[in-house]
């Protein structure tokens, strides 16, 4: 049976009019001199509501009819185009669909709803879809993205061009079975940059790669020897992302190193929870102190040498004067 649930974690911000791909937010020229703006978002039979994404939990072969409301905020009639498109995260943490062209091969696929829809200047249409699961479905998640689109057309150096403005919202498709959150941490490493001053620390970053090798959905964070590193967005299952923690004071003592540990969580009604974790480490020669060692050894020896060499001159003034004590006796002895 179909279960929907709304995760915050995984909302997009659609009332902030989030592009899917390209483009200005919500708005798109269809025409030379012509503008359009509209908006995509959950619904059900009645309208918008109040949810910023969709996600169900469906069975292999199991289909679920779900619905996207398409509002044109424009002030003529205009015809958007529908689709779906297999989702992911970008580097930077942000969700996106496959380009125009690249065939969906996931929850891409899954999803069936009309190729486009007609909205009046102002007027707000509900659409159903369907979201049909394959009976060869993997247990986990699924990501993918429904949108209306644009093409936009204009004249560049004499030719026309066109660019496909979408807007549309995320669809989570948790599909029935067993689901095994796993992280994994690849190409981890440490670099040290030296503070010349010697009564300063240098600093410490680190970088790595984190891998979502489970089924699930996660959200990252890191921590460094137990201190909170930061928010690393979502990372679907397959995914990867490369993470730099910004540097940490760090006193150069030879090797330093840190443990690095990074955590992933899927809420829900049932919360999973995993984490990886690693030492990184790297060479951190302390040469502005070492600069300092040698000099104040330098200037110690200095003046080890130059008390000896006083000593030295006292010692042969004081033998000096008793030979010429001697030598003024032996001959007074003489002269009586």
């Amino acid at each position: 049976m179909c279960r929907t649930v709304i995760r915050l974690w995984s909302a997009i911000a659609l009332a902030a009019g989030l592009v899917l791909l390209g483009g200005s937010p919500g708005a798109a020229a269809a025409a030379p001199g012509e503008s359009v703006t509209w908006s995509v978002v959950p619904a059900d039979e009645q309208g918008p509501d109040d949810r910023s994404a969709i996600e169900a939990e469906l069975e292999p072969g199991e289909a679920a009819t779900e619905h996207l409301a398409v509002r044109n905020l424009g002030a003529a009639e205009a015809t958007f185009r529908l689709g779906a498109a297999d989702g992911y995260y970008t580097e930077n943490g942000r969700f996106t669909t496959l380009p125009a062209g690249t065939e969906s091969t996931a929850a891409g696929a899954w999803i069936d709803l009309p190729e486009d829809v007609r909205v009046a200047a102002g007027e707000t249409v509900v659409i159903p879809f369907e979201i049909t699961i394959p009976e060869q479905a993997t247990p986990g998640d699924h990501a993918a993205g429904v949108f209306a689109s644009v093409a936009s057309t204009g004249d560049a150096d004499g030719s026309t061009i066109g660019v496909e403005s979408r807007v549309g919202f995320r669809v989570l498709v948790r599909v029935d079975g067993k689901l095994a959150p796993a992280l994994t941490i690849d190409e981890a490493a440490a670099d040290y940059t030296a503070q010349w001053n010697p009564f300063r620390p240098g600093a410490l970053s680190t970088q790595y790669t984190v891998t979502n090798t489970g089924n699930v959905a996660l959200a990252l964070s890191d921590e460094i020897d137990g201190r909170t590193g930061g928010d690393r967005g979502d990372l679907l299952p397959g995914e990867s992302r490369a993470v730099s923690i910004d540097p940490t004071p760090t006193w150069p003592l030879f090797m330093v190193g840190d443990t690095l540990t990074v955590h992933g969580s899927a809420p829900g009604d049932e919360p999973l929870a995993t984490s990886a974790e690693t030492r990184v480490s790297t060479w951190a020669i302390p040469w502005p102190q070492l600069l300092v060692i040698a000099g104040a050894a330098l200037v110690i020896a200095a003046l080890i040498g130059g008390r000896r060499r006083s000593s030295a001159r006292l010692e042969r003034a004081i033998e000096q004067a008793r030979e010429e004590g001697r030598q003024e006796g032996a001959d007074a002895v003489g002269r009586s």
